[in-house]
């Protein structure tokens, strides 16, 4: 059961230039042991490539989606963008600035100010011991937003009002309130700091599924009367199909395709994506056979040359083993895969049996 409307998010009015801009981005995570246990048992450097040579660019006012299976990268990406891990490779630039080559600086916090995260599960990024005043009050202290105590806490009243709670709750604790009320308290923080660019890591994922729909219109709707701007992250397609303007599909770290959200629905071109899509269940097509999803993911640690979907695909041939495609432009979207060496816009071809 979907906790979304079976539709696809209409692109809202944006001015074209990129707020957010990704390039090169990487991540190698080293999960060796200690030197002297390498030395003694013999054993070598054991890295986990989680992100590898992505490129993302946002536009004002939209939202991006990254979708993908556990350990695609989606979430290493979201850290790194808000500026909480540092990146190995790449860069990200916020409104034109560096946010990792502005390190220790004021205008790092200038930066910083304007990019905010709402995370998975509410209760666990919520200070137990914190009331929810304080709890939203504390981005606009720390930028030095508003001086005056009492204005303070108007504007955290405000804040919870604009999120559908009441400003008395403000003297409460967050374990007074359920999931996806605490969720709500969550965006109001994040609004705190009056940002222009919020990164949502699964908000709805801990949820019941009778409040997620409230909680995504609730986002919606701030995104239309505040002109946010998203990058949504999820591995639930029918909220994706819900929220996002564009979407891109990672694997094993690579973006692997990147589409409007009504192109990638409607025509997948990546072999991946249609895997993804044909796996999610559709009342509309009881008593079809589905696709699902062959194999399982591999290991990360060492993947697969060439393309890593190889081992799974039904379309692969002999150099998707040994070369890695590029990132190739066909029509309106983006393609990591040698079906599309010629840059022809076609339907995949039926799988080889």
């Amino acid at each position: 059961m979907s906790a979304a409307p079976d539709h696809i998010a209409e692109a809202p009015a944006v001015d074209g230039v990129p707020l957010v801009e990704v390039e090169g981005l990487g991540r190698v995570f080293d999960l060796s042991k200690r030197w002297l246990n390498r030395l003694l048992d013999g054993s070598g450097k054991v890295t986990l490539t989680a992100v590898d040579g992505v490129d993302i660019a946002i536009n004002r006012g939209e939202t991006y989606a990254l979708v993908g299976e556990s350990g695609s990268g989606k979430s290493t990406i979201a850290r790194m963008v808000v500026g909480l891990l540092p990146p190995t490779s790449g860069s990200v630039h916020i409104g034109g600035a560096d946010i990792w080559a502005e390190s220790g600086g004021p205008r790092q916090r200038q930066i910083r100010r304007r990019i905010q995260m709402i995370f998975q599960d509410p209760f666990a990024s919520l200070n137990p011991r914190w009331r929810v005043g304080s709890i939203v009050a504390e981005p606009i202290k720390a930028f030095g937003l508003i001086a005056d105590a009492r204005d303070r806490e108007a504007r955290v009243g405000e804040l919870l009002a604009l999120v559908g709670l009441d400003p008395r709750d403000a003297g409460k604790f967050p374990h007074e309130f359920s999931g996806g009320q605490r969720q709500r308290i969550a965006i109001a923080r994040a609004l705190a700091s009056e940002p222009e660019f919020i990164v949502c890591d699964e908000p709805t994922s801990a949820l019941d599924v009778s409040v997620q729909a409230q909680v995504l219109n609730l986002l919606r709707e701030l995104q239309e009367r505040l002109g946010l701007t998203y990058l949504f992250i999820s591995h639930n397609l029918a909220v994706v199909r819900h929220m996002a303007t564009r979407v891109g599909v990672l694997y094993l770290g690579r973006l692997v395709e990147e589409a409007p959200a009504r192109e990638l629905f409607a025509a997948p071109k990546q072999p991946y994506t249609r895997m993804l899509l044909d796996a999610v269940p559709d009342i509309g097509m009881e008593g079809v056979e589905r696709q699902s999803i062959a194999g399982e993911i591999p290991n990360p640690i060492n993947p697969p040359a060439g393309c890593h979907f190889n081992p799974r695909c039904p379309y692969v041939m002999p150099h998707c083993k040994t070369i890695v495609p590029p990132l190739y432009q066909v029509g309106n979207a983006k393609v990591l895969c040698h079906l599309y060496a010629d840059g022809v816009d076609a339907a995949l071809p039926p799988p080889a049996r």
